[in-house]
């Protein structure tokens, strides 16, 4: 059995011979070293971006936080109040969530089969789950011990 080899070609060419044009190459070198260092500059200016804009939110974050608590501070009782309403409608929102997910099951079918079913699930439970999560979140900002919650 004869096995034919075929030449294989390199994948790199060297060229060591002394007519080689090493001012082109130069050039090309050249032109690839200032593409990087433009890179380089393009990248340090989007991190001080970056490094501003999470300063500023930062810097809000923190006077959001302040305001909250100099309101906590000065509402002691309407601040435990709304604790409580907090723990309150979270067993509320827990029971609505446990009626809306044995919906879904009960009416698999016929939520994937048609859009009319769909809409009216929606149309259903939606805007309550909605207002239902905003009036809680709210509360439980308002309720937190937490200054930073």
């Amino acid at each position: 059995m004869s096995y034919e080899h075929e030449p294989i070609s390199p994948m790199f060419r060297i060229d060591v011979s002394a007519e080689s044009d090493s001012n082109q190459q130069a050039s090309g070198d050249r032109i690839v070293i200032e593409l990087l260092r433009q890179m380089v500059a393009s990248q340090e200016q989007q991190n001080r971006i970056l490094d501003e804009l999470v300063q500023q939110n930062a810097a809000a974050n923190k006077q959001r936080a302040s305001e909250l608590q100099q309101w906590k501070n000065a509402n002691p009782a309407l601040a435990k109040s709304c604790r409580n309403a907090a723990e309150t409608l979270s067993k509320v929102q827990t029971e609505f969530l446990t009626s809306l997910t044995e919906e879904i099951s009960d009416s698999e079918d016929h939520l994937l089969e048609g859009e009319y079913m769909l809409n009216e699930f929606v149309d259903r439970f939606g805007p309550r789950l909605a207002h239902l999560n905003g009036v809680l979140q709210v509360l439980a900002q308002l309720g937190s011990s937490d200054p930073n919650a």
